[in-house]
């Protein structure tokens, strides 16, 4: 079951900006952490960006300085703010909440960047 929304993908050219939002559908746990992985065609999926219930951010090395993960622990929702991107950044993102038991997934919302 889908316990998390997500919006914001689109379609943009190189050097562009989104925003990606993600939010509880449910009642979900004691959230711990939050965080964005993404998945392109013919790839693994690798996490992106993580922010704990400190508010301790993380970004993978390729888009360190680019994207800027924000979270309202209230709401149990997470946000990635996606600056200067780049084709390779082409994916599908997944949000995702890490819980003491299990982790939510978000449902997946097309990334493309491209001219």
């Amino acid at each position: 079951q889908v316990q998390l929304v997500e919006s914001g993908g689109g379609l943009v050219q190189p050097g562009g900006s989104l925003r990606l939002s993600c939010a509880a559908s449910g009642i979900i746990f004691r959230i711990n952490s939050m965080g964005w992985y993404r998945q392109a065609p013919g790839k693994e999926r690798e996490l992106v960006a993580t922010i704990t219930s400190d508010f301790s951010t993380n970004y993978v090395d390729s888009v360190k300085g680019r994207f800027t993960i924000s979270r309202d622990a209230a709401k149990n929702a997470v946000f990635l703010q996606m600056n200067s991107l780049k084709p390779e950044d082409t994916a599908v993102y997944y949000c995702a909440a890490w819980s003491i038991t299990r982790t939510y997934w978000g449902q997946g919302t097309q990334v493309t960047v491209s001219s």
